[in-house]
């Protein structure tokens, strides 16, 4: 007998009303806060406390939430992906990224590297979600790709440095963490998705993070709190409930490329919360990159069909 309660929840949900696309921009508008507030948390942090203890405390909200609708523990067979979504962006884009910021990248600069992200998550795509973008994608892709390069070499002085190598890893394992949660987030929901990996990275995070607290030296300002507070509670949670709930609906590599306009986005945020300079060439490279995620919205995406949730696995109550 069908259990019908799971087999609503395992359909991705419409946040607001929100088409797949709605919601992946959704998620790219709260994930493009995230370098401008960590910038904040680093005033009176340390840069592992930030990156690490970030996720004690979504995964305490993850375990309230999960709580709240009495769900069950995940199947074994989704314990991979989920532990590879912990891996990604529970652990690796958060260190490495507030790592960077802390080794002097701008918050502006580090978004615009970022800006990669888009074309990695859409290797990913194909790699682990069997998606077959077309070539119109691709092109559009690999221009909005060298869009954002350009700007990172031209705004850097054509050198790389040992913050761009912490940005470069930062982002593969996003990437890899994005295309995993989007793959997850066909069979069970998206807030689900990311509440499991935090909660199973918790017997990494809480104990690190209570060392960190005990041998690194802090001061609580309120930018620190604010900053803290915001990666914490919206880019290593509620942002994802928009972002995997997207992905699931439109595919991974085609909300991923969402991800193109959130350097631009940061880079806003950085001059107006940081005060930081917007270079001559960023307006350009905006339009250009919006014009890029326009394009690879209407290029076609050959999308695996999701995998219909097993109610056992996924029950929901």
């Amino acid at each position: 007998m069908k259990n019908e309660d799971s087999a609503t929840e395992s359909r991705p949900i419409a946040l607001g009303g929100l088409g797949g696309a709605g919601q992946a921009a959704l998620g790219v508008l709260v994930f493009s806060f995230s370098l401008p507030a960590t910038v904040y948390a680093l005033d009176g942090l340390d840069p592992y406390l930030i990156g690490v203890g970030r996720a004690v405390v979504a995964a305490l909200l993850g375990a309230v939430a999960l709580a709240a609708v009495r769900a069950r523990p995940p199947a074994l067979r989704y314990w991979p992906g989920l532990l590879a979504v912990g891996f990604g962006v529970v652990f690796g884009f958060p260190v490495l990224s507030t790592l960077a910021l802390d080794h002097g990248a701008s918050a502006a600069h580090g978004a615009v590297l970022i800006g990669l992200l888009p074309a990695a998550t859409a290797i990913f795509a194909v790699l682990r979600t069997r998606e077959r973008p077309s070539p119109a994608f691709w092109a559009a892709a690999a221009v909005g790709a060298l869009t954002i390069t350009a700007f990172t070499l031209a705004e850097g002085g054509g050198t790389a440095t040992v913050a761009d190598l912490l940005l470069v890893g930062a982002l593969v394992t996003a990437a890899y963490g994005y295309a995993e949660g989007g793959r997850l987030a066909r069979e069970m929901p998206g807030w689900r998705v990311i509440s499991w990996a935090l909660v199973l990275a918790a017997p990494v995070s809480v104990p690190v993070t209570a060392v960190l607290l005990a041998t690194t030296e802090q001061e609580w300002t309120a930018r620190s709190v604010i900053g803290f507070g915001y990666v914490s509670a919206f880019s290593m949670f509620l942002g994802f409930f928009a972002w995997y709930a997207g992905m699931a609906r439109i595919g991974v590599a085609k909300a991923g490329q969402f991800q193109l306009a959130q350097p631009i986005l940061t880079l806003a945020w950085s001059t107006w919360l940081l005060g930081e300079r917007l270079g001559g060439a960023t307006w350009p490279a905006a339009i250009i990159v919006v014009a890029c995620v326009a394009w690879t919205q209407r290029a076609r995406v050959r999308t695996a069909p999701a995998v219909p949730a097993r109610p056992v696995d996924v029950a929901s109550r």
